[in-house]
């Protein structure tokens, strides 16, 4: 059941944005598309800080409709921008109090330490915004957009500005935020790493028009959507770490009847696990290899190709309940006779930790 319904049509110069969606009551829902494709222009009508035709419900309450217009500070939603824009004459405690102490105690549905605590901003609170790294600014921004209580929480590339190892750093602070929170969050982003990472739901926006929306796990491998027909095409599966092996440094996970090993130490046994598998690192076989360096051989069959890049065939492939991308070319395509149904091992290069 969605949380958030809204309806927008707008036209700004030659650009029309016309979208109609839902976002569930929690989790990650990312918002992602390439540059100029409506991603923030959404999220600012959203918040009520642009204004175009449409409706907009949240929690069952009418924020936009034909007769009613809630503005910004009347709506239950925090908001996060690529900069983090704190107050300077405040320290991170004044910051992170400056929307907490205008929400009356009995309305407030996070508590301070709690905030805190999920974003290791205790040896901080002392602090002012300039004796801060950019990324610890950011987890001071979020922690004071979750401190005023929303309903709905908005984040606009809010890792753009980062450099790599800043991202690196806040990236698990937004991966407990997404375990801890019972809010829906609308995470923009253009950083395919970053919403394989975080999102449960995607929101495929294309040249102002909501071209899907649904679960990630299927929206990255639908052969007639975009994403999987760039360089960057994957899917991601959601496992369970089972076991370690400190000598050879790998680490097996599993999800139903698949088993794969990844190298390095991850989680521990019991703990849930995003893997990420680049169509590129997928080959394919009509029986199972001998003699290989390729440590994950996965029993599949196939679902569906189509053509991709010149001389090359994406095959989406069905292997338990999860889902695989192969990219080959479209000679190996008709060496193997691949149809629908043809049973296949996929050889897994390579996983990489979502």
């Amino acid at each position: 059941m969605s949380t958030l319904d809204a309806r927008f049509r707008s036209t700004l110069g030659c650009f029309e944005l016309d979208v109609e969606f839902g976002v569930p009551a929690r989790g990650v829902s990312a918002l992602f598309g390439a540059s100029a494709s409506g991603k923030t222009t959404l999220l600012r009508l959203i918040a009520g800080l642009d204004r175009a035709p449409g409706a907009l419900t949240v929690a069952g309450e009418v924020w936009q409709d034909d007769r009613r217009f809630v503005p910004t500070h009347q709506r239950a939603l925090g908001y996060v921008f690529q900069e983090a824009s704190l107050f300077p004459h405040l320290d991170v405690r004044g910051n992170l109090q400056y929307g907490w102490k205008r929400v009356p105690a009995a309305e407030r549905r996070v508590a301070f330490d709690d905030v805190v605590d999920w974003l290791r901003l205790g040896a901080l609170l002392a602090q002012s915004p300039q004796q801060l790294s950019g990324g610890q600014r950011q987890r001071v921004a979020i922690g004071r957009a979750l401190l005023a209580s929303p309903r709905l929480l908005l984040m606009d590339e809010p890792l753009a500005a980062l450099d790599a190892a800043s991202r690196a750093e806040i990236l698990p602070y937004l991966e407990r935020l997404h375990q801890q929170l019972e809010l829906p969050i609308i995470y923009v982003s253009h950083a395919f790493e970053e919403v394989a990472r975080l999102a449960d739901t995607l929101l495929l926006i294309d040249a102002g028009k909501m071209v899907y929306q649904g679960p990630l796990v299927d929206g990255l491998t639908r052969l007639d959507l975009p994403l999987a027909h760039r360089d960057i095409a994957a899917a991601v599966i959601d496992t369970t770490v089972a076991a370690h092996d400190q000598a050879l440094q790998l680490t097996r996970v599993v999800r139903g009847g698949i088993a794969m090993e990844l190298p390095g130490l991850h989680g521990s046994p019991g703990a849930p696990l995003r893997v990420r598998v680049a169509a590129r690192d997928v080959s394919l076989a009509r029986t199972m290899p001998q003699q290989t360096s390729i440590l994950n051989l996965l029993s599949a069959r196939v679902v569906e190709l189509a053509d991709d890049a010149p001389g090359q065939v994406l095959v989406r492939l069905a292997l338990d309940d999860a889902v695989l991308l192969a990219r080959i070319t479209r000679k190996s395509a008709r060496l193997l006779d691949l149809r629908p149904g043809t049973p296949v091992v996929a050889q897994v290069k390579s996983v990489a930790v979502a």
